[in-house]
């Protein structure tokens, strides 16, 4: 079966999660998560691609991030990536064979309530899986960087999260704010339902307008059969 082609516009940030295949562990300790993430900062820079937020699960990996130009250089660092890691992780804990997903998943994110949920989504994992009781206590993760300043050189700061304030105190204030109370619960669905559907999370707006310039669906459709003619009304 062919596989449908990602949803990609330039300059428009994507959420993705890059799973462990059978939800394996790609992380068994810190050297590992450091080698990722040095890994993420030099390819990320590498396709002209801006990483805004990320988290480094025990077996899985969330991005936001946004490719300047081409929309394909997402999968490119994706694919690089992958590649390295995984001939590094092989060689270290003596395996072979795969370790992530043969493909990423991804949607499309627009305008700034959705783009800051996406934020919040990423970097409350730890606390959502019972390891921490805050985001700022797990290391592997951009929340230092985006709500305390601490420096990373991974991250560049999207523009919705510059216009937070005008200076850097109040821009990380701002940040903090979003997570004084935890995402809804709808909102968490929804976010973990578009991404593994490949769609657009946004307004209906946003998502007719993807629509019409790609040409392609961008929401879930509905489940169910269609519904019967007149004519096939049982009388």
């Amino acid at each position: 079966m062919t596989r449908r082609a990602r949803l990609l516009l330039p300059g428009t940030p994507l959420h993705l999660i890059q799973r462990g295949n059978n939800r394996s562990v790609c992380f068994a300790d810190s050297d590992d998560c450091l080698a990722y993430l040095t890994m993420l900062e030099e390819v990320s820079r590498a396709c002209g691609v801006a990483v805004h937020a990320y988290v480094l699960m025990t077996n899985h990996v969330h991005l936001l991030a946004t490719p300047a130009g081409d929309p394909q250089a997402v999968s490119a660092m994706m694919k690089r990536i992958g590649q390295v890691y995984v001939q590094r992780f092989n060689r270290r804990y003596r395996r072979t064979g795969t370790l992530f997903e043969g493909r990423f998943r991804s949607c499309l994110v627009g305008e700034a309530r959705y783009l800051l949920a996406c934020h919040a989504y990423i970097e409350l994992n730890p606390v959502r899986a019972g390891m921490v009781t805050h985001p700022g206590e797990y290391r592997w993760s951009s929340y230092a960087a985006n709500a305390q300043g601490s420096p990373d050189p991974i991250i560049t700061p999207h523009a919705v999260i510059r216009e937070l304030g005008r200076s850097h105190t109040e821009r990380q204030q701002g940040y903090r704010e979003l997570f004084r109370e935890h995402l809804a619960e709808g909102l968490v669905d929804e976010i973990r339902q578009v991404t593994h559907s490949g769609l657009v999370l946004g307004t209906p707006r946003f998502q007719q307008q993807v629509a019409e310039l790609l040409g392609r669906r961008t929401v879930r459709g509905t489940p169910g059969r269609k519904p019967r003619r007149p004519s096939d009304a049982i009388e």
